[in-house]
C-alpha cells in the first residue's frame, strides 16, 4: 500500500477526474487565483496527527467508534471522521462521504472488504435502521468493515486533507463576489500554522463546507464558509483562536435557527468544546 501523502498534483487529477463534483470549478478557479492549489502545505506526519486528532474528536479514539449510528440519525457514520453512509432509499440533508472514502482509499492500494466491494458503484449501506446496525455489532461484516477501517486510518487522514484542498473552490463558487477575497485570505491565513490547518482539516469534516443550500436552517449555514466570511483578522498566528470565536458563534446560531424537534442544544456543549481545541484550548 502506498503510504505517501499525495502530491497537489494527483489531488488535481483526481479532482478532475470526478471524484470530486467541484473539479470543473477547481480548474477555472485555479487559473483566476494564481497559487490556490498550493494552498495547503501539510506534511505526511502532521496530516497523521491530525488524523487522529478527528478521531478523538468523533470516536473518543475508540476502535469500536469507528462503526457508529447516532440516536435520531437516518445514517451510519464510520471511520475516524464518522463519514457518512446513507441506507438505500434514504437521503438527508447532509452530504454523504463513505462512499467517497472507500473510492479514495481504494486507489490508494487499500484492499477492500466484501461488504465494501461495490460502495464505489452506488452501493447504500446495507442496514437499513440503527437497530439492526446495533444488533449487527459482533457480526462478521460489521467486525470485518471494523477491522478495515483500523487498518486505514493513515488512508483516512490523506482523505481529510484532500476533502480541504476540495473546499476551497467550492467555497469560493458559493460566496458573494465582495467575500471571495476575504475567503480565501482567512483560508490561507489557517493554513499558515499546524494547528490552523487542523481547525481548518477537523471543522470541514465536522460540519461541511458551507456550501450546500440544503444544509441550511431559516437559511443560514454553519459550515466552513460561514465561519470564514465572520473573520476579517490580519494576523496568522492569531487565525486559529479567531476561527474558534467565529465557528461558536456559527454553531450556536445554528442551535438557534433548528427546528426545535430536532433538539440540538443537547449538541451545542460538545460543539463548542471541539471548537475551542482549535485554539489550543
Amino acid at each position: 500500500m502506498d503510504k505517501r501523502l499525495p502530491s497537489r498534483k494527483q489531488l488535481r487529477d483526481e479532482l478532475s477526474r470526478g471524484i470530486w463534483q467541484s473539479g470543473a470549478i477547481f480548474a477555472g478557479l485555479i487559473a483566476l487565483w494564481p497559487g490556490l492549489a498550493d494552498a495547503i502545505t501539510i506534511s505526511h506526519s502532521d496530516a497523521l496527527k491530525v488524523g487522529k486528532k478527528v478521531w478523538q474528536n468523533e470516536c473518543n479514539g475508540t476502535i469500536s467508534g469507528l462503526t457508529s449510528w447516532n440516536q435520531g440519525e437516518d445514517f451510519a457514520s464510520l471511520g475516524i471522521g464518522h463519514f457518512i453512509w446513507y441506507p438505500k432509499g434514504r437521503r438527508g440533508p447532509f452530504e454523504e462521504s463513505f462512499p467517497e472514502l472507500v473510492k479514495f482509499v481504494s486507489r490508494r492500494g487499500a484492499k477492500l472488504p466484501t461488504l465494501l466491494l461495490n460502495v464505489g458503484a452506488g452501493q447504500p449501506c446495507p442496514w437499513n435502521s440503527r437497530a439492526e446496525f446495533l444488533q449487527a455489532q459482533n457480526s462478521a461484516e460489521m467486525n470485518q468493515l471494523r477491522r478495515f477501517l483500523a487498518d486505514t486510518i493513515d488512508l483516512q487522514a490523506e482523505f481529510l486533507v484532500a476533502r480541504l484542498e476540495a473546499a476551497l473552490p467550492k467555497m469560493l463558487a458559493e460566496a458573494a463576489p465582495a467575500d471571495k477575497m476575504n475567503v480565501q485570505r482567512q483560508f490561507e491565513r489557517l493554513t499558515k500554522t499546524p494547528q490552523g490547518c487542523y481547525a481548518l482539516i477537523d471543522y470541514v469534516n465536522f460540519k461541511g463546507e458551507g456550501v450546500s443550500h440544503t444544509e441550511r436552517y431559516r437559511g443560514q449555514g454553519w459550515g466552513l464558509l460561514q465561519v470564514l466570511e465572520a473573520m476579517h483578522g490580519t494576523s496568522d498566528s492569531g487565525a486559529p483562536a479567531e476561527f474558534a470565536r467565529a465557528a461558536k458563534v456559527v454553531l450556536t446560531q445554528r442551535v438557534q435557527n433548528a427546528p426545535a424537534d430536532r433538539h440540538e442544544s443537547r449538541w451545542l456543549t460538545g460543539w463548542l468544546r471541539r471548537v475551542n481545541s482549535y485554539s489550543g484550548g
